[in-house]
């Protein structure tokens, strides 16, 4: 059994070797092909051309926003350096519609051009995307309402970017702040902030920014009276989680049923939340549900992790605990409720994504409009990947774009990839 984690280690090793051996060697032209899939590009970036135009700049926005998408779908490109080195390639200059870029022109780049163009880009995309492999619309949902899942998420940066405060003066982060629509599998709205400061605030920041006709799912972060108010006022719903000592009025025990008590529903009730002092907070009755869950059996080889208590009192690793929801949708069953905030955490697996696939924390730009029109990149980058396939982003489509990209697939090879994943008509 200790042999396993041994030979895991050695191999990781071996990969990082040969991966840092591969970051070193310099790019040629020949190792870069594939340029098919990002044909739309030009005319999705068409319209940024003249944003912050001058007469003497010779890489425009649109120009640099293709080098940004360029570097997300290519493997070699890991640096600022390797991205400007593409650049003298005739090949990628033809393909790309772009010129020679020195390094000077990329790093003045990402402080003159607007993060709100490819924002906005990133927001028209959204309206136009949606996965067919997203979660179905349970049946009690208002078809008017948008299951959206928001969440904040920190992405580490470098001590020297000054702007990024955070926990002191080595630890420096920013925040993006996410809205996600579970419906579809794909992001819906999106802000960069620091990751300190009154702007992080995740709960200040979604009443900022709240929509009519969605149904907002929320951790116990966003259990905020106010909040909760302030989507009912603005014609929207929630289903929230709430933190184990909240304080409540029953106003009316409903009916659960056998299929709800199954699924580990203990009681569904109407209240007012809140003492007497904290009740002109949120005018309105809400509904509460409390569901015991179950952990299913870890299959990893060493014990669960230890995890804070419902109640924050204490860690704990055991496979039972209690979830607290409130909502102020009265036609879903107290089941469907559960099952809406656990589809939640199609979040949480798309900042794993945005990070950790993608690769959306290693910053080739340090200013803070840099970073924003990095991620926003990474964003539109995602919503292409759905667009091109129908389905949502995964590690093994991506890996065939980038080994398309690079030669090793080919065009056959890759559309027989793409046709594999759209769904049957």
């Amino acid at each position: 059994m200790l042999k396993r984690p041994r030979v895991a280690l050695y191999q990781n090793c071996q990969r990082y070797a040969i991966m840092k051996t591969r970051r070193k060697q310099p790019i040629e032209a020949k190792q870069l092909r594939g340029f098919k899939y990002f044909k739309r590009i030009d005319a999705l970036l068409k319209h940024l051309h003249n944003s912050n135009n001058d007469p003497k700049r010779e890489l425009h926005f649109d120009q640099y926003a293709a080098l940004l998408l360029f570097y997300f779908f290519n493997g070699i490109i890991t640096s600022m350096r390797g991205l400007q080195k593409v650049t003298d390639f005739d090949k990628v200059r033809k393909k790309l519609g772009i010129s020679h870029a020195s390094l000077g022109s990329l790093s003045e780049a990402s402080h003159v051009f607007d993060s709100d163009g490819l924002r906005e880009l990133f927001l028209s995309l959204s309206a136009e995307a949606s996965a067919a492999d997203g979660i179905p619309r349970p049946p009690g949902l208002d078809p008017r309402l948008a299951l959206t899942a928001v969440d904040g998420s920190v992405l580490d940066a470098l001590p020297r970017m000054v702007w990024a405060l955070w926990l002191d003066e080595k630890r420096r982060a920013a925040k993006l702040h996410l809205d996600f629509d579970i419906l579809k599998g794909i992001p819906v709205g999106a802000d960069i902030t620091t990751a300190s400061g009154v702007d992080s605030s995740e709960t200040q920041h979604l009443k900022q920014t709240l929509e009519s006709n969605r149904l907002y799912v929320m951790d116990r972060g966003y259990a905020e009276y106010e909040l909760l108010q302030s989507i009912m006022t603005a014609d929207s719903s929630f289903i929230c989680r709430l933190r184990q000592n909240t304080v409540y009025e029953t106003v009316e025990d409903r009916v659960v049923s056998e299929a709800a008590r199954k699924a580990g529903v203990e009681y569904d009730r109407i209240v007012r939340l809140g003492s007497a002092k904290r009740r002109d907070a949120i005018s309105d009755t809400v509904r509460l549900v409390k569901i015991i869950v179950t952990n299913e059996e870890s299959r990893s080889l060493g014990p669960r992790k230890t995890r804070v208590s419902s109640k924050h009192t204490y860690r704990t690793d055991s496979d039972v605990h209690e979830i607290l929801l409130a909502t102020d949708q009265l036609g879903l069953s107290s089941e469907d409720v559960g099952l809406m905030y656990r589809h939640r955490w199609q979040i949480e697996l798309f900042f794993k994504w945005l990070k950790c696939v993608l690769g959306c924390r290693h910053w080739i730009a340090e200013s803070e409009n840099g970073v924003e029109l990095q991620v926003y990149a990474a964003l539109i980058a995602s919503l292409l990947i759905v667009l091109w396939t129908g389905k949502k982003p995964t590690k093994r489509t991506f890996e065939m774009i980038q080994f398309y990209i690079l030669g090793w697939v080919s065009e056959t090879e890759m559309d027989r990839h793409l046709s594999s994943l759209k769904p049957a008509v």
